[in-house]
C-alpha cells in the first residue's frame, strides 16, 4: 500500500474513533474524548481500566492499541492490537491500516538512518546513525514479522558496519521467509569467514577449540549454501562459497562435481571454468585443470587469475613427470615441455604484477630449470628486492 494511502486511511480510522461507536462504556467515551484532546496519557489510564474490568473488549483494546502507537510505544501498540484481533476481526481493516502506517515509517527511517551513517565521515557519529537505523528496521520488523525486506536491510546495515555475526539472525529470517538468493549468499559467506577465522586462530594458537569451532561453521555454510544451490542451481557466487566450504572439510568430490555442473550449464562463463580448474588443480589433475584454464582464457583473454594457474598447472605437471621419471630412470623431455608451456604464462603476469615476490621465485626456479641462468639470477634478485 502506498503511503499517501496509508495516511488516508489512518485520517479516515482518527475520523471514525471520535465518531463513536454504539453500546460505548463510560471508559471508552472517556478515551475518545481525551485522545481528540491529544491527552494520551489519560487515554491509556481510563483504556487499562475498560480492559481491565471487560477483558473481552475488542474496542478498548482496539483504541488502547491506537493510542500506543500515537505515544511511540510500539511493542504495546502490537499487543494490543492482537489482543483485540483475538477477541474479533470487528477492527482488522483498521489495524492493518494502522500497522501498514507506522511500518512504513519506521521502514523510512531505517533507510533515511542508513544512508546519513554512509554519508558521515565520523566513525562515532556513523556508528550512532548505523544503531539507530537498526532500531528502526527491528521496529519495522516486529510490527509485521513477515516483512522480508525489514530483515534485509537490518542485515546490510549490520554488515555494513562490521557487525556481520549480527546479521545472521535477520539473515536466516530472509531464507526462512523468502527464501532469498541474497539471503543465501551472504549468509553462507559469513559463515564461511567466520569458519576460516576460527581456523586461522587454530593455526596460531593450537588450541582445539578454535578447530572445532571452524569445522561448525564450515558445516552451517555448507548446509545452508546446498539449501540456496538447490533452489538457485546455477548461481556461481553461491556455488564459489560452497566449493570453498567442501574445500575446508575435505570434500573435493562434492566441490568438483558442483563446479561441473555449473560449467556444463554455462560453458561459456569463465568464471566457472576458472573456479572449476582450481578445484582440478588441487587434486593434481593436471590435463582436466589445463583444459579449463584454457577455456577459460578462450572466453577472456585477459583473465589474469587464469593465466597464473595454468602457468602453476604446468610447472606442478612438470614436477611430477620429473618425479616420475627419476623412480623409472625412464628419462624423457615431457618434463621440460611442462616447464616450457609454463614459462610465458608466468612472464605475462610479472609483466602485469611486477610487485609479487613469490611470481618472480617462481618464474627464477623454472628459468633455473630451463637452464636459463642470467634471466633465473635476475628474478631470484627482484624477488630478494621485494620481501
Amino acid at each position: 500500500m502506498q503511503k499517501s494511502k496509508i495516511l488516508l486511511a489512518v485520517a479516515l480510522f482518527a475520523g471514525m474513533i471520535l465518531s463513536g461507536f454504539q453500546c460505548s462504556s463510560t471508559e471508552l467515551t472517556s478515551a475518545r474524548l481525551y485522545i481528540q484532546q491529544k491527552n494520551f496519557d489519560k487515554a491509556i489510564v481510563v483504556l487499562k481500566k475498560d480492559v481491565a474490568n471487560n477483558p473481552k473488549s475488542d474496542e478498548g483494546w482496539f483504541l488502547l492499541g491506537h493510542t500506543y502507537g500515537e505515544v511511540d510505544d510500539i511493542e504495546s501498540m502490537i499487543m494490543s492490537y492482537d489482543k483485540s484481533l483475538a477477541i474479533s476481526s470487528k477492527f482488522e481493516k483498521e489495524i492493518n491500516n494502522s500497522e501498514n502506517f507506522y511500518w512504513t515509517n519506521s521502514f523510512n527511517s531505517g533507510v533515511n538512518l542508513f544512508q546519513r551513517a554512509n554519508n558521515t565521515a565520523d566513525e562515532d557519529s556513523a556508528k550512532i546513525f548505523y544503531d539507530k537505523s537498526i532500531d528502526a528496521f527491528e521496529t519495522a520488523a516486529k510490527i509485521q514479522p513477515d516483512s522480508a525486506d525489514a530483515y534485509k536491510n537490518m542485515a546490510f546495515v549490520y554488515m555494513r558496519s562490521g557487525r556481520n555475526e549480527l546479521a545472521i539472525e535477520p539473515l536466516q529470517q530472509l531464507v526462512d521467509l523468502k527464501k532469498e538468493l541474497d539471503g543465501y549468499r551472504y549468509l553462507g559467506e559469513i559463515y564461511f569467514t567466520i569458519g576460516t577465522s576460527k581456523s586461522a586462530e587454530f593455526s596460531m594458537s593450537g588450541n582445539a577449540i578454535d578447530s572445532i569451532e571452524a569445522a561448525e561453521y564450515y558445516d552451517r555454510a555448507i548446509f545452508i549454501l546446498e539449501e540456496g544451490v538447490a533452489i538457485y542451481p546455477t548461481d556461481g557466487e553461491l556455488t564459489r562459497i560452497l566449493n570453498s566450504s567442501y574445500i575446508e572439510t575435505g570434500r573435493i568430490s562434492e566441490a568438483l562435481e558442483s563446479s561441473k555442473v555449473l560449467v556444463e550449464a554455462k560453458p561459456d562463463n569463465e568464471i566457472y571454468r576458472y573456479n572449476y580448474g582450481v578445484i582440478l588443480l588441487q587434486t593434481n589433475d593436471f590435463p582436466a585443470a589445463e583444459e579449463q584454464f584454457l577455456k577459460a582464457l578462450e572466453i577472456d583473454s585477459d583473465y589474469e587469475n587464469a593465466a597464473y594457474n595454468l602457468g602453476l598447472t604446468y610447472v606442478k605437471w612438470g614436477s611430477q613427470l620429473k618425479e616420475r621419471e627419476e623412480e623409472t630412470e625412464v628419462y624423457t623431455d615431457e618434463d621440460m615441455e611442462k616447464y616450457r608451456q609454463a614459462l610465458p604464462y608466468l612472464e605475462l603476469i610479472v609483466e602485469s604484477d611486477a610487485e609479487n615476490a613469490e611470481i618472480w621465485e617462481l618464474l627464477g626456479k623454472v628459468y633455473g630449470i630451463l637452464s636459463m641462468q642470467e634471466e633465473a639470477m635476475d628474478a631470484f634478485n627482484k624477488a630478494d628486492q621485494l620481501r
